[in-house]
């Protein structure tokens, strides 16, 4: 039985040149043509004002004690206003290039404009994660961004969430700036200047080496590294995925409803200027793929019908149980989505299928699934999925504007990048900066990459797994610690959020798995379930351990069999270094962290809790 077309996603035909070389490495080229890059950041604002001032760019909801609120709406008109005013009051206080603007609090309209108030104004923007300052114990992460940024203004949304951070750090000579204004300067007093010619000065004297925000990211050791931004680098990255699209002047802007943070490049460069330069509606939401908080995001799209929406795998484990259930819901959603996207984790082909059920009952149609790849130092995406395909897990082909290197490293293929969307380097630090790039100036991402068909190129590419996390068995085997990650993750169809791949000097391999409450509480039959007793659930252990039994029957040999499984209850710590700012689990910062349960994995006779495969 034939199964329903795709809704059409107006993708160009895909297309790759392929360079093999005497040094094993292998060049990678898409022959597409980039479209015109916007001259600056604030050039789209000036487009959208122009022509359509009254279109929507932000919503978001107001605050309110009890219930979600109403939408706060923000047009491109408005918007020009208030960055022009921000950006005035910021060069009357004599701020440049060398006075960044550092944000504390999460996505909010005023946030938004403080951005690109700041980079109308030359000056760098520093979106800073809120876990530094509202979930780590010892503040040393936020203590040594500020020692290194030297802010000389620092906005928050409210200053109550932030009170203890402010108490760690020294703020003599900075300027803190609240939305509610409960602190320092009120927002409203910045928006209420009056532009002037300094602000169009500033705009004319903005070019594409200029330092639009620092954004950081955490490497496998070590504080975070602040990666300079430039106005090219967000520029040409905005326009790489629109050009492997038809341009339909007729369709409509996009409309997006989003929650990933702006201190990440994929929300605030991949999200947030992509769509600017589009034109289109940003709905802010407060909800999150997390026990208690993805109701909101549940409300928002009873309300809202993007034509476009992405979110990590964990969330669409949550909607896809909604949309099955609610056909209004599952209307509305479908209603003029032309993709949907996923990033942070491949997304099982369970959830594809369970998603796509749902598409083709309520549209008659199924909806292209697209992933993409990149990195803070890309701006980000380098690679995406652009054609209509079944198999998920893909990291797509490689975007017009860019060269991609396969370099041999080991058992691995290595991922580099070279092209005007790639950071000059990282801020104050040589050392890190010199180690970042190769011979012929390829930015190196340590992560490796192979052909799902080497004789067919066009297929796409699929993550290898990173490059220093392969290791050996007792055995002498190596191991594609990466590679097992990611299939384990499937095998265990949805109960697994993450996991860590054991098996260094030992016997076989083992993984320490992070549940994903939510499919866990369904294979359980127990909405409520918590945490610690999932851990234990006969129903989830099972599930788990026959998805393994699956996974090794196709994969028998020493280096791909799984022995054992132990599900955890403590969450990946952003403080214990096993969390980075890409959303990628640091296998050994987080395998020496849980040391103890390491040893409870390979522990003859095995506990209760232990899955023995």
């Amino acid at each position: 039985m034939s199964k329903p077309p795709f809704r059409k996603a107006n993708y160009v035909e895909p297309r790759i040149e392929v360079e093999h070389r005497a040094d094993g490495s292998i060049l990678l080229r898409n022959p597409h043509p980039l479209r015109e890059v916007p001259e600056n950041l604030i050039a789209p604002f000036r487009r959208w004002a122009q022509e359509d001032p009254a279109r929507i760019w932000l919503g978001k909801r107001h605050p309110v004690k009890e219930g979600l609120g109403d939408w706060q709406l923000l047009s491109y008109g408005e918007a020009l206003e208030k960055i022009e005013a921000i950006a005035q009051a910021l060069l009357d206080r004599g701020f440049d290039q060398s006075t960044p603007l550092m944000i504390l609090s999460g996505n909010s309209i005023e946030h938004a404009l403080m951005t690109y108030g700041a980079i109308l104004a030359g000056v760098p923007a520093v979106p800073v994660s809120p876990a530094y300052s509202t979930m780590s114990s010892d503040f040393e992460k936020l203590k040594y961004v500020v020692g290194l940024i030297e802010p000389k203004m620092i906005f928050m949304q409210e200053a109550g969430p932030f009170s203890r951070a402010l108490a760690a750090i020294d703020t003599a000579g900075i300027e803190c700036v609240t939305a509610d204004g409960s602190l320092g300067t009120s927002f409203h007093d910045l928006t209420a200047t009056t532009p002037g010619d300094a602000t169009s000065k500033s705009y004319d004297a903005l070019h594409g080496d200029m330092v639009a925000k620092y954004l950081f990211t955490s490497g496998s050791t070590g504080m975070p590294k602040a990666v300079i931004t430039t106005h090219r680098m967000m520029t040409v990255n905005s326009v790489m995925p629109r050009s492997v699209q038809i341009e339909d002047e007729t369709q409509e802007p996009p409309v997006l409803l989003n929650w990933l943070p702006w201190n990440h490049c994929f929300g605030g460069n991949a999200i947030l200027n992509n769509l600017v330069v589009s034109g289109g509606t940003l709905y802010i939401d407060g909800g999150r793929p997390v026990h208690g908080g993805f109701a909101e995001t549940v409300a928002n799209l009873r309300e809202i019908s993007p034509t476009a929406y992405s979110n990590v795998p964990a969330a669409y484990g949550m909607l896809v149980h909604e949309l099955e259930n609610d056909d209004e819901l599952a209307k509305t959603f479908f209603k003029r989505l032309r993709s949907l996207a996923y990033g942070g984790a491949a997304l099982s082909q369970d959830l594809y299928a369970r998603m796509q059920e749902v598409a083709i009952r309520v549209t008659g149609e199924r909806i292209v699934f697209s992933s993409g790849y990149g990195a803070t130092e890309t701006a980000p995406t380098i690679m995406n999925v652009h054609w209509e395909t079944e198999r998920m897990g893909l990291l797509g082909l490689p975007l017009p504007g860019i060269d991609i290197k396969l370099a041999p490293t080991g058992l691995k293929m290595e991922v580099r990048v070279r092209g005007d969307c790639i950071t000059p380097g990282y801020y104050k630090n040589p050392e890190k900066t010199a180690e970042a790039y190769d011979e012929e100036g390829f930015y190196r991402l340590g992560d490796g990459a192979r052909f799902v068909n080497p004789d067919n190129p066009l297929e796409g590419l699929v993550f290898d797994g990173r490059v220093a996390e392969d290791f050996k068995l007792s055995t002498g085997t190596w191991v594609s610690a990466g590679r097992l990650r990611v299939q384990a993750v499937e095998a265990a169809g949805g109960v697994l959020h993450d996991a860590l791949v054991a098996g260094l000097d030992r016997e076989y391999n083992a993984i320490l798995g992070f549940p994903n409450l939510p499919v866990c509480r369904q294979v359980a039959g127990n909405p409520d379930l918590e945490v610690e007793e999932a851990v234990n659930h006969p129903a989830i252990l099972e599930k788990l351990a026959s998805g393994l039994r699956a996974h090794n029957a196709g994969n028998p040999g020493s280096s791909t069999r799984i022995e054992r499984a132990l599900l955890m209850t403590e969450p990946p710590s952003i403080d214990a270094g096993e969390l980075t700012d890409k959303g990628y689990i640091n296998q050994s910062a987080a395998l020496a962290y849980r040391a103890a349960l390491v040893e409870k994995l390979y522990a003859d006779p095995p506990g209760n809790d232990v899955v023995v495969v």
